[in-house]
């Protein structure tokens, strides 16, 4: 029997779950560095300009046949407390190989870095496994009011395998030092 994401779990408790995907069992394990060396855990906070550069996206529990897509989005636009423009996109990498990373997919939607104004966003990373190679149809017209469970259906991608994110907030320049 699988188990669910409890309660406990960060993706839930950052309210991931809920607000950008629907609970999901996580399949593989994804891991996402930025500038080769920060590491990219649930809930931690980076300065916008530490993410200002696509980072690296390593699947592990992929094999030669399987491809998959990432989705990168911001949930929290134009603030926390009231994100009406939710949610905005930030990157799409499709067809990568679930042997290697990221830089070898092919990106469909350029990488945009964080730029946060009001209060701290959660920058939200969600994996699917693809069906096929090569099976996006729809692709989104705009960042803006994107909406990643609609992308999904559309594309038939399913449930996600894996899902992180990340706190940022604007960066001012006390806070810099």
């Amino acid at each position: 029997m699988m188990m669910m994401m409890g309660s406990s779990d960060p993706l839930t408790i950052g309210r991931v779950i809920g607000d950008v995907v629907d609970s999901f069992t996580p399949s593989v394990k994804m891991t996402v560095t930025y500038n080769n060396n920060k590491q990219v855990y649930n809930g931690h906070e980076f300065f916008p300009s530490s993410v200002s550069t696509k980072p690296r996206v390593n699947i592990h529990g992929g094999d030669l046949r399987s491809f998959f897509t990432l989705i990168m989005t911001d949930p929290d636009v134009p603030g926390p407390s009231d994100p009406y423009l939710r949610e905005h996109l930030h990157w799409i990498v499709t067809d990568i190989p679930g042997t290697t990373d990221a830089t070898f997919g092919k990106e469909v939607i350029k990488y945009e870095m964080p730029r946060p104004n009001i209060g701290i966003h959660r920058f939200v990373m969600v994996l699917y496994k693809q069906k096929t190679r090569q099976m996006l149809t729809k692709l989104p017209n705009s960042r803006d009011l994107f909406n990643t469970r609609k992308f999904a259906i559309e594309n038939d991608l399913g449930t996600p395998v894996a899902a992180l994110f990340f706190n940022a907030q604007r960066e001012t320049a006390c806070r810099k030092r």
